[in-house]
């Protein structure tokens, strides 16, 4: 858990109930609350002019959403859909400063979140260069492994589809088939009941 389910609700945080497929905010919407995941799972995408998806990211219980917003005078670059059923705790942007300014060890540890959030993407963007899909995928596994205490090989279950992975890495579905069974093989991953562990 990002910051203490008590101290947000002292902060006058309340509880909001999303299903699949509603959006807690939609991309161009301005920044007013600071929200984080009780439990469920959240994607942030953007659909370009053409109509397709681009998954930034997965996000669940315990993190929040984009919270960087808060920080900053812009509107949303992205989407924040509901993949399923999500209880989120929300307090408004100016109570989420003010709770940073009474605890700042909370602002440390927000500072660090959204730091190695960072240090993950500009991975990812580099894996996303290149050519080789394997490489793509790796990029998103690692980064999606990232925020789980358990870093033991084939230990974290890859909650995204083959269709979400190839949404995520600009690759074609079937591209991710394949790369998917070659990294299977170099024991890189592993299929369980068509799950995916990495």
């Amino acid at each position: 858990m990002l910051v203490d389910e008590k101290i947000l609700i002292s902060y006058g945080a309340i509880n909001e109930k999303f299903k699949s497929p509603e959006l807690i905010f939609h991309e161009g919407g301005i920044p007013k609350f600071y929200y984080q995941l009780a439990s469920g799972r959240v994607k942030l995408n953007h659909i370009d002019s053409d109509g397709k998806e681009f998954i930034q990211t997965v996000l669940t219980a315990g993190q929040s959403v984009c919270e960087l917003m808060l920080f900053i005078d812009e509107h949303y670059p992205v989407n924040a859909v509901v993949q399923t059923p999500v209880n989120v705790l929300k307090i408004p942007k100016m109570n989420f400063k003010k709770m940073l300014e009474d605890h700042p060890s909370i602002s440390v540890d927000i500072n660090k979140f959204l730091a190695e959030r960072l240090y993950h993407k500009f991975i990812m963007v580099q894996n996303n260069a290149s050519l080789n899909p394997e490489v793509r995928l790796e990029g998103i596994l690692k980064y999606l492994k990232s925020f789980d205490d358990n870093q033991t090989p084939h230990s974290f279950e890859i909650l995204l589809t083959r269709q979400e992975l190839a949404s995520t890495t600009g690759l074609r579905v079937e591209t991710v088939i394949r790369a998917i069974k070659k990294m299977e093989s170099k024991n890189m991953l592993k299929i369980e009941n068509r799950k995916i562990f990495y």
